[in-house]
């Protein structure tokens, strides 16, 4: 592991000299900026584990650098710990309340400041590790819900390749099946050519693949120039004067049905970071997981026809796994024709994130997708089994209540919002605490309109709950 990087911040030349001498002999990197001028354009370049930062520089204010650092998202988690003369209690209040870690007050003693750079670097690299692993976990969770919506191996594999090469920022990623002892194997899905289909290739050029088969076990080559395992291989390209651009490869053979069907070949070039273990049990979760989704699709395949899955693909919205805007509209009319028959009651809820587009541009799209999905969960979950839950389209969301008049509709729908509002939407880390508003219409049994003109009127509603001030219901 590399040492961690401090940024030490002051204009006191000889305590700057002084830091700079205990730091490094404790084995930190340590770059000693005598102002702040520079800060800004050093951080982004070298991006350090640490910083301290004087309060009182002359030509710069340290508490004014802490807030432009802290509004900075890039630099949020970073552990600032501000260094003053000032009164303890004032610099303390001031400092914390714009976000550093900690305060050391001037004279210090070297064996308490040595505690809390330790402490604060341990706590940082805590946090980091907590929010890789929930970054990777809501991705692995992404992947695995875009899975199950395909119907077909052949888009699952190329799902897996894809969103595998995406979360790891791979160059290549592919699927290859073969079986061990084969001499060939046929490419059947690749991120980096989404075109291809059922590309044969020679097992003998590539010796990672063929351990992987042979032992059914992951194989790591971290580069491919010096690991053993490619000493024939290179002897190969050197005669022949080949330039090899792939720099690591990470081979995860996979199994359906209890027999050996393939592997999962992610690869970087010279251009990128190595791949690391970290990276394989990454992928060998994400695939592992996979496996259930892809015997399905083979039985699925096998016991529908082409008809049902047309059918349930046309009707169904693959991201919440709801029913969608059109197949909506065609249940919509046919409980209006029912209602108007035999003169029963219904309603209808139109619903919309508060600030959605806020959580996208915070949190991410991936994250912004997995809101969604879980909406649609927590809706299906409060419907009965004759309401029809569908996504309308973004990030709105309608519920029809058949038999249930405006009352019992505003009913259902604070339930929801209630829930919502109290409802966690985060995977693992951060919390992430969103709201809803509804509008919600009804229809009298004795009255002709259609589907569209119901939905304008569950949208007017909408509009007017969030002119009211959101997160609340309107009829």
């Amino acid at each position: 592991m590399s040492p961690a990087k401090i940024f030490v911040v002051d204009d006191d030349e000889a305590l700057l000299q002084t830091l700079g001498w205990i730091l490094k002999d404790k084995g930190y990197d340590v770059v000693s900026l005598p102002n702040g001028d520079d800060l800004l354009e050093r951080i982004e370049v070298e991006s350090p584990d640490l910083m301290l930062l004087d309060i009182m520089m002359p030509k710069i204010d340290g508490l004014q650098l802490l807030e432009g650092l802290k509004s900075d998202d890039r630099w949020t988690d970073l552990p600032i710990l501000m260094l003053s003369s000032m009164p303890p209690e004032e610099a303390t209040v001031k400092s914390l309340n714009l976000g550093a870690t900690d305060y050391i007050a001037k004279p210090f003693r070297v064996r308490e400041l040595l505690a809390r750079i330790d402490a604060r670097l341990k706590e940082a690299r805590e946090l980091k590790r907590v929010r890789d692993e929930a970054r990777s976990r809501a991705e692995m969770v992404d992947i695995l819900y875009e899975v199950t919506d395909s119907l077909k191996p052949d888009e699952i594999y190329h799902i897996l390749t894809r969103r595998v090469a995406r979360a790891l920022q791979l160059s290549k990623c592919s699927m290859v099946s073969a079986q061990p002892g084969s001499d060939t194997g046929v490419v059947v899905a690749a991120a980096e050519n989404p075109m291809l289909r059922n590309l044969e290739i020679s097992l003998a050029n590539y010796p990672e693949l063929q351990a992987a088969l042979e032992g059914q076990r992951m194989v790591l080559v971290e580069d491919v120039h010096t690991d053993p395992l490619y000493d024939e291989v290179r002897k190969t390209w050197e005669r022949d004067g080949v330039g090899v651009p792939t720099r690591s490869s990470i081979v995860l053979p996979f199994s359906l049905r209890g027999e050996a069907a393939g592997v999962f070949f992610l690869r970087t070039t010279v251009d990128d970071a190595p791949l690391t273990a970290a990276d394989a049990s990454f992928a060998e979760a994400v695939i592992s997981a996979a496996l259930n989704a892809i015997e399905r699709a083979y039985d699925l395949e096998a016991a529908k026809s082409d008809r049902e899955r047309f059918q349930f693909l046309a009707n169904t919205d693959p991201l919440t796994g709801c029913v969608n805007r059109r197949a909506m509209l065609d249940r919509l009319e046919r409980e209006l024709a029912r209602g108007r028959r035999y003169r029963h009651k219904l309603s209808i809820l139109m619903i919309d994130f508060d600030w959605f587009k806020k959580i996208n541009d915070t949190r991410g799209h991936l994250v912004g997708d997995t809101v969604l999905r879980k909406l649609g969960d927590i809706l299906r979950q409060e419907a009965r089994s004759a309401d029809i839950v569908a996504r309308y389209g973004g990030e709105e969301f309608t519920v029809i209540l058949p038999d249930t008049d405006l009352d019992g509709g505003t009913i259902f729908a604070e339930r929801l919002r209630e829930r919502v509002e109290k409802f966690d939407f985060s995977e693992v880390g951060d919390p992430l605490f969103t709201t809803i508003s509804i509008g919600v219409a009804a229809f009298s049994e004795d009255e002709e309109i259609s589907a569209e003109a119901m939905i304008e009127r569950a949208d007017s509603a909408l509009y007017r709950a969030k002119q009211a001030g959101r997160n609340m219901v309107h009829q």
